[in-house]
C-alpha cells in the first residue's frame, strides 16, 4: 500500500487525513460521532451550528450520563461554567412537555450571557470529542451565521480544536480571526447588514474570561467552497488564504450553492446545474494547497477518483449521518435510511435563499400538510438577516417568520413562500424539538446528500468505523 494508506488509522492530530467527516446540520455531527471517526485516525468534525441552544436544552433534560457537566468542569474559568449550569441545568430533567428555556438570540448588540453560553458550549463539544484518543478533531461553522463566529471559534479553540472548517459563504476573514483568538486578542468579523455597511461583531477574550491565558494552538483552517473561482480568490492573499479547501459538489447534503447564472428548474422543481458549476480541480491543485473533494465521493471508487485528481482525500457526510453514532434521533435515522434515495434539492426551503436538500420522510416538514399545520414563528433566529431601518437602527428578519411580520419589515410576501424553519426543524431531528405551552411540538426536518450509493455495501446498523473501513480498505491505494 502507498504512503497515503500507511498513515490511515494512526494519524496524529497534525497529519493530513484521507477522510474528513462532514460537520453536518445541528447536532448530527455531535461529539460522539466526531470522536468515533477520530479514533480511526481520520478527521472527526463536530457541527458548531447552534451549539448554545443544544447545550442549554440537553442540560434542561438533566444531562443524562453527566458528560456535559464533566466537560464544563474542565472549562478554564470555573465561574463562567457555573453560571451556565445555574441558568440551564435541571437535575433529573424537566417534566415531559415543558417548554425549553430560551437562550439569548444572536444580534449585533453585545450580550455577556450569550457570549458565555456560546463559548462554553463550543468548548464542551470539542472537549468531549477529543477525549480518549490522539486523533484530529475539527469544528464546522457556517459563514452565513456571522454573528456567532468569534465566540464559537474561541470556545472550540480553548478546547484544542485541530481544524476549523467553514462554508456557506466567503470565509475571507477566518484566517485573521483565528490568528487573533489564538493570542487572546479582540477577534472581529464583518457582518452583512442589508441596507448598511461597516458593521462587525467580535469577542474580547480577556474581558470575557477576566484573565489572560497562555497562547492557544492556532487550528488549521479549511475553506469549504463549491468553485475553483472562490478558491483562487481566497488564496490570492496571505490575509485570506486558508490552509486547504474542501470542494463540494451540488449533491452534498444540506445547503448547496445556487447554480451560476439564471436559476433554471427541472420538472421536479430542482435547480439545474451545468458545466459552469463544476470546479476545475486542476486549477485548485495548482494553488499548492491541500484539498479534499465532497459530494458523491463517499465510496472506495470516489476516493480513488479524488486522489487521481490530486486531492488529499475526501469529505464524507451522508454515510456518517446514517451511522449509529450520529446525533439524529435513532427512530428518525432508521426511517431516513429506508428512504435515503428520496431527497429533493429544494430551492425554497431554506430561509438563506440557498438550495437545501430535504429528505422526504413522513411526519416531517418535507410533507406539505405538516408544513402548513406548523404555526410560522421565528424564536431561535440563527438564519435571520440584520437590516438597517430608516432611522438607522438595526432590525432582524427571516423569510420563515410570519408573513405579515416579514412584510412589515420591508420585504415582499413572495420571498416567504415555501420557507421552512430550519432552526426548529433540525433541532427536532436530533430529539431537541421545542414543546409549546399549548401542547404543540415542533416537527423535524431531515437532510441528506442525493448520492446514496454508499449504502449498498454497509451493514444496516453501521458504525462510523464501518464507513472508514469500507472506503479505505476498498480503495486500491
Amino acid at each position: 500500500m502507498g504512503e497515503r494508506a500507511r498513515q490511515v488509522g494512526s494519524s496524529p492530530a497534525d497529519a493530513r487525513p484521507v477522510l474528513i467527516q462532514g460537520g453536518m446540520g445541528v447536532g448530527v455531527s455531535g461529539w460522539r460521532l466526531a470522536r468515533a471517526v477520530a479514533m480511526t485516525g481520520q478527521l472527526g468534525v463536530v457541527s458548531g451550528t447552534a451549539l448554545d441552544v443544544t447545550l442549554a436544552r440537553r442540560l434542561q433534560l438533566g444531562d443524562p450520563g453527566g458528560h456535559l457537566r464533566r466537560a464544563l468542569a474542565a472549562f478554564p474559568v470555573p465561574e463562567i461554567a457555573e453560571r451556565v449550569l445555574g441558568r440551564y441545568f435541571v437535575p433529573g430533567g424537566t417534566a415531559e412537555g415543558v417548554p425549553y428555556r430560551p437562550v439569548p438570540r444572536l444580534g449585533l448588540r453585545g450580550s455577556r450571557a450569550r457570549d458565555e453560553l456560546t463559548v462554553v458550549a463550543n468548548f464542551a463539544e470539542v472537549f468531549l470529542a477529543k477525549q480518549g484518543h490522539d486523533g484530529p478533531i475539527g469544528v464546522n461553522y457556517l459563514e452565513k451565521i456571522q454573528l456567532a463566529t468569534p465566540a464559537a471559534a474561541y470556545g472550540a479553540m480553548l478546547a484544542g480544536a485541530d481544524h476549523v472548517l467553514m462554508g456557506a459563504g466567503i470565509p475571507a476573514e477566518l484566517p485573521r480571526l483565528l490568528d487573533d483568538l489564538a493570542e487572546h486578542r479582540d477577534g472581529r468579523v464583518s457582518v452583512t447588514v442589508a441596507g448598511g455597511e461597516g458593521h462587525t461583531v467580535g469577542l474580547d477574550p480577556v474581558a470575557l474570561l477576566g484573565r489572560r491565558l497562555p497562547p492557544l494552538a492556532r487550528p488549521a483552517f479549511l475553506a469549504i467552497v463549491s468553485s475553483h473561482v472562490l478558491a483562487l480568490y481566497l488564496a490570492r492573499s496571505a490575509a485570506t488564504r486558508p490552509d486547504g479547501f474542501v470542494i463540494e459538489t451540488p449533491v452534498a447534503g444540506g445547503h448547496s450553492a445556487p447554480p451560476r447564472g439564471r436559476m433554471v428548474l427541472d420538472p421536479a422543481g430542482q435547480p439545474v446545474y451545468g458545466p459552469r458549476d463544476e470546479a476545475d480541480t486542476a486549477k485548485v491543485a495548482a494553488l499548492g494547497l491541500p484539498f479534499w473533494l465532497a459530494g458523491g465521493y463517499g465510496t472506495p471508487g470516489g476516493l480513488e477518483r479524488a486522489l487521481a485528481a490530486g486531492a488529499e482525500g475526501i469529505q464524507v457526510g451522508s454515510a456518517f449521518a446514517l451511522c449509529r453514532e450520529s446525533g439524529l434521533d435513532p427512530a428518525l435515522r432508521r426511517r431516513l435510511r429506508r428512504r435515503a434515495g428520496l431527497v429533493r434539492n429544494d430551492p425554497l426551503a431554506s430561509p438563506t435563499g440557498f438550495p437545501f436538500k430535504v429528505a422526504a420522510v413522513p411526519g416531517t416538514l418535507s410533507e406539505q400538510d405538516v408544513y402548513e399545520a406548523r404555526p410560522r414563528l421565528c424564536d431561535l433566529g440563527y438564519l435571520r438577516t440584520p437590516y438597517e431601518k430608516a432611522d438607522g437602527s438595526i432590525g432582524y428578519r427571516c423569510p420563515a417568520e410570519p408573513v405579515d411580520v416579514y412584510v412589515r419589515k420591508g420585504r415582499p410576501a413572495e420571498e416567504a413562500a415555501g420557507r421552512r424553519c430550519l432552526c426548529n426543524g433540525l433541532l427536532a431531528a436530533i430529539g431537541l424539538g421545542q414543546h409549546r405551552a399549548d401542547g404543540y411540538t415542533e416537527p423535524p426536518l431531515l437532510t441528506l446528500g442525493q448520492d446514496t450509493g454508499f449504502l449498498t455495501d454497509l451493514p444496516d446498523d453501521h458504525s462510523a468505523a464501518d464507513v472508514v473501513a469500507h472506503i479505505l480498505l476498498g480503495a486500491h491505494l
